[in-house]
C-alpha cells in the first residue's frame, strides 16, 4: 500500500476519533455471523507462566491498589495509527482510580511526514525529512520507533501536546521529558521556550537520549532545536520522545511503522538499547501482514526474525508475558486473497509452543481465509482489505479486551465476565 493511500486512509479515520468508547460486542454478534466468535480466546495461556504474574498485577490495579504494568505493542500501520491500541489503552487505564500510568514513549510522526495518532498532537516548523525503516532506500540511524526525522537547518521549533483527539476524558500530564536523538555529536542543542522550566538534566549515551526534569507539571511543551557552531552539513536526528511522570498504573506503549515487517525492525541499530530501558510486563507482537504481503515471502526468514524479537523482549524482562497475534486475513493488490497468512499462522503456533507463549489468533476469529471479503462487504474494512474501518478497529479492540479479561478471570478463578464488566462500565 502506498504512503499516500495509507496517509489518506488514516486521515479519514481521524475524523471519527471522537466516537464514544462504548463496548460493541454485546450488540453486534448476530449482525456478523461470519465472525468466529467462539475462537476469541488467548490460546496456550495455561502453559505460559508469565501470564499468571501479569494477571495478578492487573488485578491489583483493578482493585484500586497501586501497581505498575507496562505493555508494549509492536506492529505496522495498524499500530502506528494507534486506533485500536488506544482503545485498549483507554479501557485498561480507566478500570480503577489507580489505573492510569504515564503517557510514555511516543513519536512525533508529523515531522517525519507521516500520519500521527490523533490522541496527541505535534506542531513544528523547519524543514524535516522523514525516514522509515520500512523503506528500503532509506538509510539512517533508527531507534525503537523505527522512524527518524532529520533536520539540517539552523533552528526548528517543536510543540508537543500530550492530549488531542481520542477517547480519553482524563488528561495526560508530565514533569519529565526524554528526547531520543543523535547525542553522539554536539552539533545541536535543545532549549525550552519557557525560562526556569528545567530543574535538572540527565544524559544517556548508550540509549541516546537527554532527559529534562521540569519544575512543574505540564500537558504541553515547546522547545527548539538549534545548531551551535557546526558546519551547514550537520544534522539533528529525532528518534522519539517520552512523556513521563510519577504515576503508577498501566502504561501502554505502541511501536508502529507503516509498512514495517520483522526484517525492517531488524535495521534499527538502537532498538535493543532503547528497549532495555524498560521492563515490559506484556509484549504484544502484531507484526506480519507486511512480511506475508508479497509472493516472495520466505517462511524460514520470517521464523528467524520473529524468534529474534521474542528473545529481545525476554532479555528486557525474563518474566515478560509475550502475546503473539496472528495477522488478519488480507488481500494482495486489492485483488487476491492472501494464502500466506496461513503459513504465518502455523509458524506463530510453533513458536508459541516452543517458547511457552500465548497466541491470539485474529485470523481464525475473522473467519479464516478470504474472510476479509465479508468484513469489507459489511463495511468493517476499506477497499484495500488490509486495514479496518473505525467500527472494524473498535470490534478488534473489544475482541482482544474480551479474550484478555477472560483468561485473567480463569487464571485468578474469578466470576466469568466480572473483570470485563468492571472495565467496560467504569
Amino acid at each position: 500500500m502506498t504512503k499516500h493511500k495509507i496517509f489518506s486512509f488514516f486521515l479519514f479515520l481521524v475524523s471519527y476519533s471522537m466516537m464514544a468508547q462504548d463496548y460493541v460486542l454485546d450488540t453486534i454478534q448476530n449482525k456478523y455471523p461470519f465472525v468466529n466468535w467462539k475462537a476469541n480466546q488467548i490460546k496456550f495461556v495455561e502453559e505460559a507462566p508469565s501470564f499468571a504474574k501479569l494477571f495478578r498485577k492487573l488485578d491489583t490495579i483493578a482493585k484500586g491498589k497501586e501497581e505498575d504494568v507496562h505493555i508494549f505493542h509492536i506492529g505496522g500501520s495498524h499500530i502506528q495509527a494507534d486506533i485500536y491500541s488506544n482503545r485498549l489503552r483507554t479501557y485498561l487505564q480507566h478500570m480503577s482510580p489507580t489505573a492510569k500510568g504515564q503517557r510514555g514513549f511516543i513519536y512525533p510522526y508529523k515531522i517525519a511526514g507521516t500520519n500521527n495518532p490523533s490522541n496527541y498532537n505535534v506542531e513544528y516548523d523547519g524543514d524535516w525529512i522523514g525516514y522509515r525503516c520500512s523503506i528500503k532506500k532509506d538509510s539512517v540511524a533508527w531507534g525503537m520507533a523505527g522512524v527518524t526525522a532529520i533536520f539540517k537547518d539552523s533552528l526548528a521549533n517543536i510543540k508537543i501536546k500530550a492530549n488531542h483527539r481520542g477517547y480519553d476524558a482524563q488528561q495526560y500530564d508530565f514533569n519529565r521529558i526524554r528526547i531520543f536523538y543523535d547525542n553522539w555529536t554536539d552539533d545541536y542543542e535543545i532549549n525550552f521556550k519557557e525560562s526556569g522550566l528545567i530543574a535538572d538534566t540527565k544524559i544517556n549515551k548508550e540509549a541516546h537520549f537527554i532527559e529534562f526534569v521540569l519544575t512543574q507539571i505540564v500537558e504541553e511543551l515547546e522547545f527548539c532545536v538549534r545548531r551551535i557552531g557546526a558546519p551547514e552539513q550537520a544534522e539533528f536526528l529525532m528518534m522519539g520522545m517520552e512523556l513521563m511522570n510519577d504515576n503508577r498504573g498501566v502504561q501502554y506503549t505502541t511501536i508502529g511503522v507503516n509498512g514495517a515487517s520483522f526484517n525492517y525492525y531488524n535495521r534499527c541499530k538502537y532498538f535493543n538499547d532503547q528497549l532495555m530501558l524498560y521492563r515490559p510486563d506484556l509484549f504484544i507482537v502484531s507484526v506480519g501482514t507486511n512480511d506475508g504481503y508479497h509472493p516472495d515471502f520466505d517462511p524460514s526468514a520470517y521464523r528467524k526474525y520473529y524468534e529474534s524479537l521474542i528473545l529481545t523482549a525476554q532479555k528486557a524482562n525474563p518474566d515478560c508475558a509475550v502475546l503473539l497475534t496472528v495477522p488478519n486475513d488480507s488481500y494482495y493488490k486489492k485483488k487476491y486473497p492472501n494464502p500466506r497468512t496461513r503459513v504465518m499462522q502455523k509458524i506463530i503456533y510453533e513458536l508459541a509452543k516452543k517458547h511457552k507463549m500465548a497466541v491470539w489468533d485474529f485470523y481464525e476469529i475473522m473467519g479464516g481465509f478470504n474472510s476479509s471479503k465479508d468484513w469489507y462487504q459489511n463495511k468493517l474494512m476499506p477497499r484495500d482489505r488490509i486495514h479496518f474501518t473505525q467500527l472494524g478497529y473498535r470490534i478488534k479492540a473489544d475482541l482482544l479486551l474480551q479474550a484478555l479479561t477472560s483468561s485473567w478471570e480463569k487464571e485468578l478463578q474469578l466470576e466469568p465476565n466480572s473483570v470485563l464488566n468492571q472495565i467496560i462500565n467504569e
